[in-house]
């Protein structure tokens, strides 16, 4: 079936056209492209560079290669055809010219303090290299009178018996070495009596400009092989500029086509180009039919291979106009090992968390910003990757913002948090009482009261507001501002190392965090939470109910944020099944300090970019958390712990709970106690189990008996023993 013409689509490039173009001795500039272009060895020694691994070397000749870049000249961006090039490059535009000429000086001004503080050394080799130079041309020239291999010829003849053979050339080397030593005594005498002539005749600068060259030639003809005077300033890294026959190597090698049937060709859909940054070559592939991303996705080593470079320099983006073509784009040297630097936050001006939060850049270096309303973001990583980094430069993104109410909650019980003190409404840290929290499990308790009941409140509000305030029963911005609703504030969460509310030492308490937060992240985004939560242990926590609620909580974040795991069964956990069949294993992202903040970007867009984040260490979040408390005193917008304000509990009465719920009953089982409340009082019992009722009745003095109700006996509460302990509690206060 023939394809249909797409004028936005470049027409594939026919390689044998190509090749036969390319062949062609009478070939113009724009046909040079990917040509191996022979130069000798001096031509490279006196390139401005050198590279630090010669490639493509002619293994016949030895002779090196440098391919003749695919894009078109003094241009750095992809073209298509029809499309007219700048008059002016790039770089020698108004706006770009300052920056080129202040990185030519710099250049130049380095290559010259190289070279000048070397100088010294380079004189005394450039006499050594003259010398032996001169010795060697006095040796040569003595060789060739005395005519090379001419013993051998005498002495083959000798050895033969072969008399007058020998006489004739005995008497053919004489005549020889008589011609040429007077040659070379003509030469002596000539340069003898000419010499002293031009030094006297001749002016001081030619006399000293003759010399110069005389002894910078025996220099370079004294030189050893593979020698230079002057050394390299810079040494460019070892880079490939694409060309079609090194793209079609890497990909039949990676077997992912066959050369020798047409079917299975591969073929371009775009022309080799540099990229608009002027990083890496790119080219837009066209698989053959029946192959498609997942099989390219999972072959990105064997294509690396085939083009030996690094599998990093290597990356695939998938095309929308076919699901058999994608991007090849391979980068000059490791773009995931260049920092990309602090983050703007460190400019302490508020920022909004209704805007994006500049979050880093990916492999090209385009900037990748992440959306953070109506969303939630999962971070999973091995320890010192950067994970907690990454989680809190967007808390300090929802810091600046006055108008947020910060809740952290700090399960590792680490420095990393502390500073958040100055902004937070609430804030927990560890499991245990500690010298930063004298009873966090019950303040977590609290919190998480406190953001239901917050979700409640928000979401009555929105419903009596008119359709102009409120135009799709949604949050806005002008409502989260407004002083009117003071109530209506985003309320972003902030969870480090999670699980450890999940399996805590007490049963009841992880079910009833787990119900809790289930519910928060089920019901929250609509009213304006944010959750971000982040684990080393994404997966294997709890039993039970506790293990299924975890688990609903960790998969239904919206977004997923994956550096460095310990292995695949962990990434999958963090990004989901999904981002694994799509060719993403964070197990597989590079190991090393120059990558730590190195991760995939899952759910955010329909891109998974590979993104290195901004960075905002403990200095810098202190000063940004000092201006964005700063910014909340100014506005009135303090709130929580941070405004002073104890962390308390809502009270309630659990027996007088039970009793409500248990209505004109005298007896009731455990579990039909507990379905009541969990129905009836949701903002404070939701999620929570007969185990639980039936532990905190015990602990104010309720037997726990045997309760025969609609023909099953099972353990339950009586009604009168619940009165009892109301009534015994009030009297005595235990």
């Amino acid at each position: 079936m023939s394809e249909l013409p797409n004028e936005n689509v470049p027409e594939p490039i026919d390689l044998d056209a190509h090749r036969a173009r390319r062949d062609d001795t009478s070939q113009g500039a724009d046909d040079s492209a990917g040509i191996a272009v022979p130069l000798s060895a001096a031509d490279v020694a006196g390139m401005d560079t050198a590279y630090e691994v010669a490639i493509d070397d002619d293994a016949e000749t030895g002779v090196s290669k440098v391919l003749v870049p695919v894009d078109t000249p003094g241009l750095a961006v992809p073209v298509t055809p029809g499309e007219r090039l700048p008059i002016i490059p790039v770089h020698l535009l108004p706006q770009n010219l300052r920056a080129t000429v202040r990185r030519t000086l710099a250049r130049s001004g380095h290559i010259a303090a190289f070279h000048a503080v070397r100088s010294p050394w380079y004189g005394a080799k450039l006499t050594w290299f003259a010398g032996r130079g001169f010795a060697r041309v006095v040796r040569n020239q003595l060789a060739w009178w005395w005519v090379p291999n001419s013993f051998a010829l005498e002495q083959k003849a000798a050895d033969g018996n072969e008399l007058k053979e020998w006489e004739k050339i005995h008497r053919e080397l004489k005549r020889t070495r008589l011609w040429r030593g007077g040659v070379l005594a003509a030469q002596n005498i000539g340069l003898a009596i000419s010499a002293p002539i031009a030094l006297n005749a001749a002016p001081g600068a030619a006399v000293a400009l003759a010399g110069a060259g005389l002894v910078a030639a025996a220099a370079h003809y004294g030189r050893p092989a593979g020698q230079t005077l002057v050394g390299t300033a810079v040494v460019a890294p070892r880079f490939r500029k694409l060309n079609s026959d090194i793209v079609l190597r890497a990909y039949y090698a990676a077997g992912l086509g066959k050369p020798d049937r047409s079917d299975q060709e591969i073929r371009f859909g775009s022309q080799m180009s540099r990229d608009a940054r002027n990083t890496g070559s790119q080219v837009l592939v066209d698989l053959p039919y029946g192959k498609g991303w997942s099989d390219v996705s999972g072959s990105r080593e064997k294509i690396a291979s085939g083009l030996d470079v690094h599998v990093n320099q290597v990356f695939l983006t998938p095309d929308k106009t076919s699901s058999r073509r994608h991007t090849l784009f391979v980068a000059d040297r490791d773009p995931l090992a260049v920092p990309v630097g602090r983050t703007d936050m460190l400019d302490c001006k508020p920022r909004s968390v209704w805007r994006p939060v500049k979050f880093g850049r990916d492999e090209r270096d385009n900037p990748v910003n992440l959306s953070l309303l109506w969303a939630s973001l999962l971070i999973g990583a091995q320890p010192r990757k950067g994970k907690t980094f990454a989680a809190r430069l967007i808390a300090l993104h929802a810091a600046l913002d006055p108008y947020v109410k910060l809740i952290v909650v700090d399960g590792k019980n680490s420095p990393d948090w502390l500073a958040f003190k100055k902004v937070a409404h609430r804030i927990v840290f560890g499991t245990h009482p500690n010298p930063n929290d004298d009873d966090p499990i019950e303040h977590l308790r609290a919190i998480l009261d406190e953001i239901l009941a917050h979700i409640d409140r928000v979401n009555s509000i929105l419903t009596t507001l008119p359709v102009d305030q409120c135009p799709e029963g949604k949050l806005t911005e002008e409502l989260a501002r407004d002083p009117r609703h003071p109530d209506l504030r985003v309320l972003m969460l902030v969870m480090e190392e999670f699980q450890v509310y999940f399996e805590t030492e007490d049963q009841p308490v992880n079910k009833e965090f787990a119900a809790k937060l289930s519910r928060i992240q089920a019901v929250g985004p609509s009213a304006g939470v944010i959750i971000e939560s982040c684990s080393q242990k994404p997966g294997s926590v709890g039993a039970g109910d506790v293990a299924r609620l975890f688990t609903r909580y960790r998969d239904n974040h919206t977004n997923r944020f994956a550096l460095r795991c310990g292995n695949r069964i962990v990434s999958e956990a963090v990004l989901g099944g999904d981002a694994y069949q799509e060719g993403f294993d964070a197990s597989k992202l590079p190991v090393g300090d120059e990558y730590r903040g190195v991760g995939y970007l899952y759910g955010a867009s329909d891109a998974t970019p590979t993104v290195r984040t901004f960075l905002a260490d403990h200095t810098d979040a202190d000063k940004i958390l000092t201006a964005a408390r700063q910014h909340r005193e100014r506005l009135g917008t303090l709130t929580g712990e941070a405004a002073g304000e104890e962390i308390e509990r809502a009270s309630r009465d659990v027996l007088a709970d039970v009793l409500t719920v248990m209505g004109a009953d005298n007896a009731a089982h455990w579990d039909t106690i507990a379905g009541r409340l969990a129905q009836d009082m949701p903002e404070q019992y939701e999620g929570t189990t007969a185990e639980a009722i039936s532990a905190q009745a015990r602990g104010l003095n309720v037997p726990s008996v045997n309760v025969k109700r609609d023909g099953a006996t099972r353990k339950g509460a009586k009604a009168d023993a619940i009165r009892a302990a109301i009534n015994r509690r009030d009297a005595t206060g235990t």
